[in-house]
C-alpha cells in the first residue's frame, strides 16, 4: 500500500487530466474541512465535550480515494472524475499535514519545530508523491501510453485497498475482543456511544449539508456539485486511525468510528446520489 495508493492516484490524476478545475476543487475541500474542524473546536471549547480532537478529524476527513472516488466513477459521468481527484488530493494534503499536529492539540501546536513536522507530512503523503509522479510522466512523450497503462491498475489498487481497510478494521476488533477486561472496561467508559453518533451523524449528514450550501454559491456544474457531496458524504478515513496511533489520540474511538461509518455510509450515500440527483432534474442544472 506504500507505493500502490501514489501510483493509483497517479493513474487517476492522469486519466482525470491537470487542469483548473483540479486545483481549485482541492482548495475548495481544503477551505471546506478548516472551516469544519475550526467550528467543532470552537463548539467543544464553548463547553460541550462531545467531540475529541479526534473525533473531530474522523467528522471531517473521508475514505475519498477507496469509497468517495469509486463512488463518483460508478455514479457520475467521466467528466466529474477531476473533480472527485481534486477532492481527494486536497483532503489527503490537509488530513496528513495537519491532522498530526490536530491531534496533538496544544503542545505540538506550540513546538519550535512545527513547520519541519508539517513538511515531513506533506512530503510523505501518498496524494504528493501521485502528483509529483503524474508531473513527471506528463513531462515526457509517453503520457498517452503511461496513462492507459496505470488506469486498469489504479481502479484494481482501489479494490485491494478496502480489502487492506476490511482487515485492518477485523485485527483491530480481534485485539479488542482478546484484550482484559480492565481494558475492556476501560475503552468503553472513553467511548460513549453518544460521542460516537454525533461524530457519525456530523460526518454522514452535516457535513456533506455543509458542502451541498457552500457549492449552492459557488459558480460550478450540477456534476461538480455532486462530486463534492457525494467525496464529502464519504465515511471516515482510515488515515484517521493511523495518525491517532502515532499521536496516541484516542484510537479506539477511531477504529469505532471508521467501520460505523463505513457500514451506515452504505445506506447514506446512495441516498445522497438520489436526492442530489433529483434535486438538479428539478432545478433544470
Amino acid at each position: 500500500m506504500r507505493y500502490g495508493v501514489p501510483i493509483s492516484l497517479m493513474g487517476l490524476l492522469l486519466k482525470g487530466g491537470m487542469n483548473s478545475s483540479l486545483l481549485s476543487t482541492a482548495a475548495i475541500a481544503v477551505v471546506v474541512i478548516m472551516a469544519m474542524l475550526i467550528t467543532l473546536r470552537r463548539w467543544r471549547r464553548a463547553g460541550d465535550q462531545l467531540l475529541s480532537p479526534t473525533l473531530q478529524l474522523g467528522c471531517c476527513v473521508g475514505n475519498t480515494a477507496y469509497f468517495g472516488i469509486p463512488v463518483a466513477l460508478a455514479i457520475l459521468p467521466p467528466e466529474a472524475l477531476s473533480i472527485s481527484i481534486g477532492y481527494d488530493f486536497g483532503a489527503t494534503l490537509l488530513a496528513w499535514g495537519l491532522g498530526p499536529i490536530w491531534l496533538a492539540g496544544s503542545q505540538q501546536a506550540g513546538h519550535p519545530q512545527r513547520w519541519r513536522v508539517l513538511i515531513n507530512h506533506l512530503s510523505s503523503s501518498p496524494a504528493s508523491r501521485g502528483l509529483l509522479g503524474a508531473l513527471l510522466v506528463m513531462a515526457t512523450p509517453w503520457q498517452a501510453t503511461i496513462t492507459a497503462a496505470l488506469w486498469m491498475p489504479s481502479r484494481v489498487v482501489i479494490v485491494l485497498a478496502l480489502i487492506v481497510v476490511g482487515m485492518r478494521l477485523a485485527s483491530l476488533s480481534e485485539a479488542s475482543s482478546i484484550a482484559s477486561k480492565a481494558e475492556v472496561s476501560e475503552i468503553s467508559e472513553s467511548i460513549h456511544p453518544k460521542h460516537l453518533n454525533a461524530a457519525l451523524g456530523c460526518k454522514l449528514v452535516l457535513f456533506p449539508a455543509f458542502v451541498l450550501g457552500l457549492s449552492l454559491i459557488l459558480p460550478i456544474s450540477a456534476f461538480a456539485r455532486q462530486a463534492l457531496v457525494l467525496q464529502a458524504a464519504a465515511p471516515t478515513a482510515i488515515s484517521v486511525i493511523l495518525m491517532a496511533e502515532t499521536e496516541q489520540a484516542d484510537s479506539n474511538a477511531a477504529a469505532q468510528l471508521i467501520w460505523r461509518s463505513t457500514l451506515v455510509a452504505l445506506i447514506t450515500v446512495p441516498i445522497w446520489a438520489v436526492l442530489l440527483k433529483t434535486w438538479a432534474e428539478r432545478l433544470g442544472m
